[in-house]
Order: structure tokens, then C-alpha cells, then sequence
């Protein structure tokens, strides 16, 4: 499972295509739900991280293989959506008209997942820990789809793309991350280094290692491309302020 890159034009064209196609697919969700969804990868995660997510988000679906550790705790998914080559094929049978098989290997099965999903919000689980190009494909994954109510909960950090705006109460002292996955500008007020007027890349100037010096901090992005990485505390603080405030589509 790969994603075309941009190394000439028709690649470009390709990928291009590739968009519109999910675009076209995501008109007509396999999960349309006013709840939000607990979305679980085939990587690693506690059951006491899933129970705080279900809680939180009472909609389960699993991406293609988190079908497997999913089922055998227990704990069957309303959906599994991928491109089938990591369940258990005695696990898809007897999940029957629940899995949607998706052929396409042009993206990752969590592409295929947050294409197929309407909700509020989505905790994604076990997307990390497991393997680096994995998780690494996860976070451009948020990025690609431009929709910042995606919440990676992860072994250390919660993880996800800054909408335009976003206001947060933060322990002063806290770390706020900032990654960027493409170039991207924005302001800040509560951060112990402003980020006012700075060019941030992946290849040149990161925001690693920030912090809240206010008990509010407010963040802007001008376009969709940095990620923020929180600790895990903030999960349902995020969850909340995410819906309420905008997105980029």
C-alpha cells in the first residue's frame, strides 16, 4: 500500500486523479453517523486507551486488520473498511455485509477509512507504535485529507491537523509541538515562542519542542499543513474544540 508521488507530470495527473476519485467515492459514506467514530488500526494500543476512546467516541470501525486484535478481545466493529489483505479470512466471512473491500492500492487502508466516514470527530487508534512507515503514513494521511477532526491518539502524544483556528487551555509549561508537513504560516498568543511571521517546512524550520507559557493559547494556520502534537491529557479537550470551531472543508 503506497501513495503515488509527485516526481513528474504524470504522476501529478495521477494523483490528481486519484483525489477525485475518493472525492467522488466519499459522497456516499459507508458510515454517516452524528456520533463520533473510534477508528483502530492493526498497530499497538491498550484496551484501557480503547474503552477511553469508545467512550468518547461510541462508533467503531476497524481499518482492514484491526478487525483481528478487535474481535479477538472481543469487541466486534460496526464497519471494517480496507483492502482486505491484513483480516483474518475467516473473521471477514463471518463479519459478512459489515466489511467493505476497497481494491485500491494507491493509498492506505486509513485513506480509505477517513474517505468512507462522516462524523463529528474520529479517534484513530493503533496507528502507531507498530511501525514507523506506517505511522509516518498516518500523519500524512491527515494532511492529504485536509480534515483537522481527526485525532491520532498515540502511545506518548495526541496528533492532529491544525484547523485554521483553535483556542486551548494548556497546563503552562505544557509542550505544544508543531510539525509541518508542507510549507505553512501562522500566529500564536500563549506560546513560549511565538510563531508570528515564521516559514515553516519540512525541510527547513519545524516547531518541535514549544510550549504553553499562558493558560490559553490560541493558534492560526493560513493553509492546511501543520500537525500538533499534545499530551495525551488533552484528548477530549481536543475532541470538543475540534467540531465546534472550522475546517478546511
Amino acid at each position: 500500500m503506497f501513495r503515488l508521488g509527485f516526481f513528474d507530470d504524470l504522476n501529478v495527473a495521477k494523483t490528481m486523479a486519484i483525489r477525485l476519485n475518493q472525492e467522488f467515492i466519499a459522497m456516499k459514506f459507508t458510515v454517516d453517523t452524528p456520533n463520533g467514530v473510534t477508528l483502530v488500526g492493526g498497530g499497538r494500543y491498550t484496551e484501557s486507551d480503547l474503552e477511553q476512546a469508545l467512550a468518547l467516541a461510541p462508533v467503531l470501525v476497524a481499518a482492514d486488520g484491526g478487525a483481528n486484535g478487535l474481535c479477538a478481545s472481543g469487541r466486534a466493529p460496526a464497519h471494517v473498511i480496507g483492502d482486505l489483505d491484513s483480516i483474518d479470512p475467516e473473521l471477514r466471512d463471518r463479519l459478512g455485509d459489515r466489511v467493505l473491500h476497497v481494491p485500491d492500492q494507491d493509498c492506505t487502508d486509513f485513506d480509505k477509512c477517513l474517505s468512507r466516514i462522516s462524523a463529528p470527530f474520529i479517534i484513530g487508534l493503533g496507528f502507531d507504535g507498530a511501525r514507523l512507515d506506517h505511522t509516518l503514513a498516518a500523519m500524512t494521511s491527515l494532511v492529504w485529507h485536509g480534515r483537522a477532526r481527526v485525532v491520532l491518539y498515540c502511545a506518548d502524544d495526541i496528533c492532529f491537523l491544525a484547523p485554521p483556528r483553535i483556542g486551548l487551555e494548556l497546563e503552562p509549561g505544557h509542550r505544544v509541538s508543531l510539525f509541518p508537513m508542507a510549507a505553512v504560516t501562522g500566529r500564536s498568543t500563549g506560546l513560549h515562542w511565538p510563531i508570528n511571521g515564521i516559514n515553516f517546512s519540512p525541510s527547513e524550520t519545524i516547531g518541535t519542542s514549544n510550549r504553553a507559557d499562558q493558560a490559553r493559547v490560541d493558534l492560526e494556520f493560513d493553509v492546511p499543513g501543520m500537525l500538533v502534537l499534545l499530551d495525551r491529557v488533552y484528548l477530549e479537550q481536543v475532541i470538543t474544540r475540534l467540531p465546534a470551531g472550522p475546517d478546511w472543508r
